[in-house]
């Protein structure tokens, strides 16, 4: 039966998973909700036969294929090429959404050029996609490597078809958006949109190869001049945490970063898969590729995907040499002069018409804040793709001689915002926004200090063809903003109550300086409502703008009530550049007056929303709760040798399990929450730089890494047991144990190397010497209990004290030694059994936690045999190096009838088990951003221990210790 501690961790830790999973499903579904109405095409796939072996040495591996609008699109390429490349484990399938609809923007029917397009010298689109045979290049870098050669391959052969000096638009999603900036430097490529692409930090981080291309591609985005744009989902991509997707900011060069949340027209979360279907994300995506095709300078393909890939965080291109370059002029007629600090409200507005909002008159003001709202109509360009003709412009006036003269005033932002039906859910699920909807906001804030004439000074809003649809709402005050200095215990403590001002503005700023801005934290709004029913043309919305490229929306009416939960993604654990402070929450309230809404709204809570919060930290620690897994499973291997080195034998795994049991409680779970508030670099430890507000997540992952590894404990037990009572009702022989390595064993030692050399991936031979390990387990454990040993003859001295836990882990501490020199042989002998079973089961414990980390590229190599063969290429897995030790140790174990580990004389200044413990260091610090340096030190640990307490003793030498004493004697 298991200890009592053991048992308690394993269940704390199955209760701490199950909260997380729970917790991180409610994230997908509130956090960032999806409206995404469906695609639909009619497609077809051209095998390019003729790009074979001569083209490429992949060839028999993967494929390129022409997509081709059934009875749109003709069978022959005629006109921009543009490439798509897969994800991991994705498919050349995908293409079909993005490129029917380029197809049938350019087309209104089948043969016939739209009129948007018949007028202008645009090409159609001839979308390329490579097929990889969903391949599972997220976890090894060699398959990303080939990935970039074949698909550089692909460029030269679709570039052939073609005249000479023509330019391919590459698109790629998930890992096929690092495939593709992988091709960089190429004068071949025009431009680069990614979609869900983790360009910062790769989603699994057990192959060190995949590092060095993350490196590689990390320098090539701040030097190449090629425009590139990523595309991120947010919060409801649950494959890959959307901090990642941030591209770093090039040198002078395009680097945009857009969340699918703030993206006009869109204004939803998007899943990793639904990105290359969700109709709001693919329109926009191919109306920007075939721009891109008429367009010749790296200028004019970032002003192309500013303006249909936008997130109103910039002004629209080029739009204040567009204001400069107008004219002055003269007002004279059809103009309406407002009152001070009356808002200009046109619900059905018609014809053409100038207002002039006078500017505030208060000596004491010094700025005034303009804020317009435009609904279904054009400011500046700016406007819903199917608009009304309403257009709108702004002025600054002042009055010279008799008349009001008008320059064009530049805003500070302008943006399409949505305007949520009241009553509905938004986004409106299987649907989302449609192309006509949206809200035009234009802002500026205006400096009157030193102005002595405000009374003859306004800002004009000209309003120009209107047919009385839409509508139009202007504000000119003073504005204060609303600055909350409440800390974030407040929050945690019980929230934040913030009256709303009702000063009649049309957007309200919110700040709260001392609250932390981290993608670890989750904030809940919750506005206090009376018993108002909301029937304004634009009900109040909510507009949080964490980050430069990321916005969201929140309407604060709705039927449904659903969560307003304010987060970010940066800054984010292991993302080692800043691009935003940690402190901080800001947000603004767009609403339209003194109105039943806004009336209706009294005031906001701000608390954390500690559910969304933990679901936060899941997805984003997987990698570190392995890392630390392995840590604690090296931590009992510590222990136990730590107790078999004072006490003269080595202990059962379960007590090695309760003792560290015993000193994580003590010591461990408060060290790990000092650790927590020490200001370490992002790609340490849990990766938050010290943010006391986190500093339980080192505590919970503990307890989770370590219950997980009782649970390998009592698992690896059970299977060994049903191995053991298998085993017996066989009629085999029990394990023959033998003094020196066997001839037939060095021919297959040999065989084995030579075929991870050649043929098989290192982790293929360790997963045989897990396997192996196990059988070695089983064997020894058929006539008696895994881990536990008793001594029935009379006279015999235990393995452990029959006393108290408690006494036991005293006489450890105390460094009782007892000697086995006096025992009888037959009492020897078993006890030298159990200490080789004893020592077996740790290291099989420590074995069954580096299984995770080279279970990865085993799985693409299995992936690969089923696909392409045992014969393709699968480079940089052959160092049987890697391997070796654990192929000595688990041979050597498995026959041996002597004392497993000797430790030799020289070993007595410094410990060999010290080596176990700085793999633990390695894993609870370093681990959790390069788990694969787990594996490394594993490696070189078990090849010293192979080296120093095996030694010559595998091929029947003397010990070391036995060399030593005769190499001193006289």
């Amino acid at each position: 039966m298991p200890p009592l501690l053991s048992s308690l961790l394993g269940i704390a830790s199955l209760v701490l998973i199950l909260f997380f999973y729970i917790s991180t499903i409610r994230v997908a579904e509130e956090l960032s909700p999806q409206g995404c109405r469906m695609s639909w095409m009619s497609p077809s796939y051209v095998l390019q036969d003729k790009f074979n072996a001569s083209w490429t040495p992949l060839a028999h591996r993967y494929s390129l294929w022409l997509y081709r609008e059934v009875s749109w699109d003709a069978q022959n390429v005629q006109g921009v090429p543009v490439l798509f490349i897969p994800g991991n484990a994705g498919s050349s399938h995908q293409v079909r959404s993005i490129a029917s609809s380029a197809t049938r923007q350019f087309y209104s029917q089948p043969g016939l050029v739209s009129p948007e397009f018949s007028s202008r010298t645009l090409k159609p689109l001839d979308f390329f996609a490579v097929e990889f045979n969903e391949d599972l290049s997220a976890f090894h870098g060699p398959t990303l490597d080939l990935q970039t050669a074949y698909t550089k391959d692909a460029l030269s052969y679709i570039l052939s078809l073609y005249p000479t000096n023509t330019q391919i638009i590459i698109i790629g999603h998930s890992m096929g958006g690092v495939v593709a900036v992988s091709l960089l430097p190429s004068k071949d490529i025009s431009a680069v949109i990614t979609m869900s692409t983790p360009h910062t930090l790769p989603p699994a981080r057990f192959d060190s190869r995949i590092d060095s291309i993350y490196e590689r591609n990390q320098k090539l985005l701040l030097e190449d001049g090629t425009p590139v744009l990523s595309l991120c989902g947010g919060a409801t991509d649950m494959m890959i945490p959307s901090e990642s997707c941030l591209l770093p900011p090039g040198n002078g060069t395009y680097r945009s970063t857009l969340f699918t949340s703030a993206l006009e027209g869109a204004w939803t979360g998007v899943g990793h898969r639904e990105m290359v279907w969700c109709h709001q994300v693919r329109w926009r995506v191919a109306r920007a590729a075939l721009e891109l095709g008429l367009s010749i300078t790296s200028e004019t393909r970032a002003d192309i995907l500013d303006k249909w890939l936008r997130d109103g965080h910039t002004l629209p291109p080029g739009i204040e040499e567009q204001q400069k370059g107008r004219s002055e002029f003269r007002l004279t007629s059809n103009y309406q002069l407002l009152p001070a600090d009356v808002p200009l409200v046109i619900k059905k507005p018609k014809g053409t018409h100038t207002y002039l909002l006078p500017f505030p008159r208060e000596s004491s003001v010094s700025s005034a804040h303009f804020t317009l709202l435009v609904s279904q109509g054009s400011v500046e360009g700016i406007s819903p793709h199917h608009s009304i003709p309403l257009t709108v412009s702004v002025f600054d006036c002042s009055l010279k001689g008799e008349t009001p003269h008008c320059t064009p005033k530049v805003p500070d932002s302008l943006k399409l915002i949505p305007n949520p039906i009241p009553g509905k859910t938004f986004p409106v699920p299987t649907d989302g926004s449609d192309e006509s909807e949206g809200v035009v906001l234009y802002e500026v804030e205006v400096d009157i200090r030193g102005v002595d004439d405000r009374k003859d000074r306004w800002l004009a809003v000209n309003v120009a063809h209107a047919d009385e649809r839409g509508w139009v709402l202007s504000t000119f005050l003073h504005q204060i903003p609303v600055i909350d200095h409440s800390s974030m215990l407040s929050t945690l403590l019980g929230g934040i109550n913030i009256p709303l001002p009702g000063n009649g503005a049309l957007s309200t700023q919110f700040s709260f300086p001392r609250l932390i801005s981290h993608a670890l934290v989750v904030y809940r709004v919750t506005p206090i409502k009376h018993d108002y029913i909301c029937s304004d043309p634009f009900p109040p919305l909510l507009m949080h703008t964490s980050h430069s490229a990321e916005t969201h929306y929140f309407p604060l009416f709705n039927t449904d009530d659903r969560v307003i939960s304010l987060h970010t993604h940066f800054p984010a654990p292991y993302i080692t550049w800043k691009s935003t402070p940690s402190h901080g929450l800001n947000f603004t309230i767009i609403w339209t007056g003194n109105t039943d809404c806004t009336r209706g709204l009294s005031s906001i809570h701000v608390s954390v929303d500690w559910t969304a919060t933990v679901g936060r930290w899941a997805p984003r620690y997987i990698n570190t709760l392995i890392s630390w897994a392995t840590a604690v499973s090296s931590l009992v291997v510590f222990y136990g040798w730590t107790a078999a080195e004072r006490n003269g034998t080595m202990p059962p795994l379960a007590k090695s399990i309760t003792y560290y049991g015993r000193i994580m409680i003590y010591y461990l779970l408060p060290l790990s929450f000092i650790v927590s508030i020490i200001p370490i670099r992002e790609s340490y430890y849990l990766g938050h730089e010290g943010q006391p507000m986190f500093a339980l997540i080192g505590p919970l992952l503990l307890i989770t890494a370590s219950g997980l590894v009782c649970i390998t404990w009592g698992l690896l037990s059970t299977l060994i047991w049903f191995i053991a009572e298998f085993n017996k009702l066989l009629p085999i022989s029990r394990r023959v144990e033998k003094t020196t390595i066997h001839r037939t064993t060095i021919v297959s030692m040999s065989i084995i190397l030579l075929l991870v050399f050649l043929l098989i991936p290192w982790q293929v031979a360790f997963l045989g010497c897990w396997l192996l390990q196990l059988s070695t387990c089983a064997q020894a454990g058929r006539s008696g209990s895994v881990g536990v040993v008793t001594t029935e003859s009379t006279g015999a001295v235990p393995l452990i004290p029959r006393t108290s836990e408690d006494e036991y882990i005293g006489m450890v501490d105390m460094g009782v030694v007892r000697s086995s020199a006096s025992l009888p042989e037959a009492d020897y002998r078993q006890q030298l059994k159990a200490d080789n079973l004893n020592h077996n089961m740790h290291l099989l414990l420590f074995m069954s936690w580096l299984l995770p980390l080279a279970a990865p590229v085993l799985a693409v190599w299995v992936r690969t045999l089923l696909t392409a063969g045992l014969t393709s290429p699968f480079n940089g897995d052959h160092n049987f190096m890697k391997v070796a030790p654990f192929l000595v140790f688990t041979d050597f174990a498995s026959w041996t009838s002597d004392e497993l580990f000797e430790r030799p004389n020289f070993e007595k200044r410094i410990s060999a088990r010290w080596l176990f413990f700085l793999i633990s260091v390695v894993g609870f610090f370093a681990g959790p951003r390069k788990p694969y340096r787990i594996f490394d030190f594993a490696e070189f640990t078990m090849g010293c221990i192979v080296a120093i307490r095996i030694g010559r003793r595998y091929w029947g030498g003397p010990p070391w210790s036995s060399a030593a004493t005769k190499a001193s004697s006289p």
